[in-house]
């Protein structure tokens, strides 16, 4: 366990107290395997959750009012539900319904734990269907319309396996179908991925793997305030000068995350896993991963040189962070969704902002296109062929990629439109009247590409 000597104590509680450092997530990893050891799965499942899950709660705040350290959020990452639903239904009907069932219970469970979300309602699909990621998808609509807490991910594509044409074509339907239910809202809990990865302590890409510790803690960091008051500092320094600043304000961001995770597995007497180094945003000013790309010399976010910056912080931030924990987990590197970054959706009411930029800036962040509200009559073909587009860039560049898009039934492009809470406010952003529905309709998976041959 490392030391922490007086100025760096001193360091922190500057940060804690003027910078809006704190600890977004502490996630708990959680096995639903021993459900299967019910009769009925769903009762199982909540069972599991009450059992696994009981301290999480009271850890946590203890652990935050001990050290002094807000943590944002409590969360349950648990084994994809597809996987329970393979070994009861047969048949799509009953799937989806025993879908419904277990998130019926797993919202349950979470009110009852005081948990403030659940990730893991989750299919992969990137080579193919089973019948348990049918039931998955087919209910996702219903219930995420019916829950708060649940949150489901479908992975569509993967370096290995290539592009679920099919897939990528249903989730258009699914997000139009699951924001007409939720008037939007669902869709804030319903990411696309390629590349997922387990062990990841956001929502909604959090679930937890069977060949992960059981039970375990995830931890995600915040701070763009931190790195945006140290890049300040910085003014008139060259750009190696910056990229140190901000590697060594990760290293101390990630030293606090650590430390937080090993507590609060040891007040629970599980497993600490992993820090996610992610720069997280919230709608809060001076918490925006947008403002400090202008602080590092951009004019507006979406301006040329807007994927040259972001490219700098998240290198910086991936080394100076990988420095301070003895494992790096999740997706670790800087998030800019839209509606939750207040510096992000100042540009999109500027104007500076298009898909097509947010685009080139996932090619060097972690999350992809996330948390970007849409005209709600933007139909379901354009909304695949935007997921396909991220897809394609994810398995090119093989990493872990996310698209998190809500049509806002009823709105309009430049409309403003409020999610609330961390979930933020942004403009209505424009889409295209395009799409490419004869591609799309051709189907099957699309190989995998060439950088799958590097694998081995």
């Amino acid at each position: 366990m490392p030391k922490y000597d007086a100025n760096e104590v001193s360091e922190i509680v500057e940060m804690l107290s003027f910078q809006n450092l704190d600890v977004r997530s502490v996630t708990l990893g959680v096995s639903l395997l021993p459900a299967l050891r019910h009769e009925d799965i769903a009762e199982g499942v909540h069972s599991v959750l009450l059992e696994r899950a009981s301290k999480l709660s009271e850890a946590v705040e203890r652990v935050s009012k001990r050290l002094g350290v807000r943590i944002v959020t409590k969360r349950v990452a648990v084994s994809p539900v597809c996987d329970l639903i393979d070994s009861r239904a047969s048949n799509i009907e009953e799937a989806r319904r025993l879908g419904l069932r277990i998130a019926e219970q797993l919202e349950r469970a979470a009110k009852e734990l005081g948990i403030d979300y659940v990730g893991g309602y989750a299919a992969f699909v990137d080579s193919g269907f089973s019948l348990g990621d049918l039931g998955v998808i087919q209910s996702i609509p219903e219930a995420l319309s019916l829950t708060e807490r649940v949150s489901s991910l479908v992975n569509a594509a993967s370096t290995m396996h290539g592009i679920n044409l099919d897939a990528v074509s249903m989730m258009g339907d699914i997000v139009k179908v699951t924001a007409e239910l939720s008037n939007g809202r669902g869709c804030a809990r319903l990411g696309v991925f390629v590349n997922a990865v387990s062990g990841i302590p956001f929502i909604p890409g959090a679930f937890h793997d069977g060949r992960e510790e059981d039970p375990v803690i995830n931890v995600a960091i915040s701070g763009p305030g931190v790195v945006e008051s140290v890049v300040k500092l910085s003014e008139g320094g060259d750009i190696r000068t910056i990229h140190d600043s901000i590697k060594r304000a990760s290293f101390k961001i990630t030293r606090l995350g650590e430390l937080v995770g090993r507590e609060v597995a040891r007040e629970m007497g599980v497993k600490f896993g992993s820090v996610d180094l992610s720069l997280a945003p919230t709608p809060a000013v001076g918490d925006s991963v947008a403002e400090v790309l202008k602080a590092m010399g951009v004019s507006e976010v979406g301006a040329p040189g807007s994927v040259l910056a972001l490219a700098v912080l998240t290198d910086a931030v991936k080394k100076g962070g990988a420095m301070a924990t003895s494992s790096v987990g999740g997706l670790s590197g800087a998030f800019i969704p839209v509606s939750e970054d207040s510096g992000m959706a100042e540009a999109a009411r500027k104007g500076f902002l298009s898909l097509q930029v947010l685009m080139a800036m996932a090619a060097v962040c972690s999350t992809g296109l996330d948390m970007i509200p849409i005209p709600g009559d933007v139909e379901s073909h354009v909304i695949s062929a935007i997921i396909g587009d991220v897809m394609a860039l994810g398995v090119v560049l093989d990493k872990t990629l996310g698209v998190r898009l809500i049509p806002v039934p009823g709105a309009e492009e430049g409309d403003e439109v409020h999610f609330g809470g961390l979930l933020g406010s942004s403009p209505v952003l424009k889409v295209p009247k395009l799409g490419s529905e004869r591609l799309l309709a051709r189907g099957g998976v699309v190989p995998p590409m060439v950088n799958r041959l590097l694998r081995g």
